[in-house]
C-alpha cells in the first residue's frame, strides 16, 4: 500500500470514528469543545505528515494520535492554570491604588518584560503577542506564521519563561 493510500485510508478513519475519537479525548479533557478541538488537531496532524510510514493498525494508530494530543493538552492546561488565574476572577474588584513605591515596582517590572520580550526572536515575540495579548488562539498564530501550532504551543511557553527568568532576575 502506497503513501498516499494509507494517508487516504488514515482520513478515512479520523471521519468515520470521529464520535468515538471525540470520546476519547473528552475523556481525559472533560470538555466537549476541546475534545473537538484535540480531534481537528490530530486529523490536521495526519493529513499533513509528510511522509506516511507502513501502519499496522491505522485505526489504533489515529486513536493513539488523538489521546497524546489531548494528555498534552491537559498538561499544558494544567501548567497554565497554575501560574494564570482567571480573568474573570478579578474583574468586579476595584483596582486599588497604589503607594509611589508599589507604581515604581510596576514600571520597573514592566520594563523588565518589555526589554525581555525584545530580547526574543522575532516569530516567537510575536506568537506570544498575539496569543497572550490579541486573543488569538494558537491555530490561529500558527496559521499567521505559517508554522505548526505545536511550534506555536513552544513559542508561548519559551516567551513566558524567558519573561519570568527575567522578572527573577531583575
Amino acid at each position: 500500500m502506497g503513501a498516499s493510500e494509507w494517508s487516504a485510508e488514515l482520513e478515512d478513519i479520523m471521519v468515520s470514528q470521529r464520535v468515538r475519537l471525540r470520546h476519547a479525548a473528552m475523556k481525559i479533557l472533560g470538555s466537549p469543545d476541546l475534545a473537538d478541538d484535540v480531534v481537528q488537531d490530530a486529523y490536521l496532524k495526519i493529513t499533513e505528515a509528510r511522509s506516511v510510514f507502513a501502519i499496522q493498525r491505522p485505526m489504533a494508530y489515529v486513536h493513539q494520535v488523538v489521546r497524546n494530543l489531548a494528555i498534552d493538552r491537559h498538561r499544558r492546561r494544567a501548567l497554565e492554570a497554575t501560574f494564570f488565574t482567571a480573568e474573570e476572577e478579578g474583574a468586579g474588584v476595584a483596582a486599588p491604588v497604589g503607594s509611589p513605591e508599589a507604581t515604581e515596582i510596576d514600571r520597573q517590572e514592566l520594563g523588565i518584560v518589555v526589554q525581555a520580550l525584545d530580547e526574543l526572536p522575532v516569530r516567537t515575540r510575536r506568537a506570544f503577542e498575539l496569543y497572550r495579548m490579541g486573543g488569538y488562539t494558537q491555530r490561529e498564530v500558527a496559521q499567521q506564521l505559517g508554522v505548526s501550532t505545536t511550534l506555536v504551543n513552544f513559542m508561548i511557553r519559551d516567551a513566558l519563561t524567558h519573561c519570568r527568568t527575567s522578572l527573577r532576575a531583575g
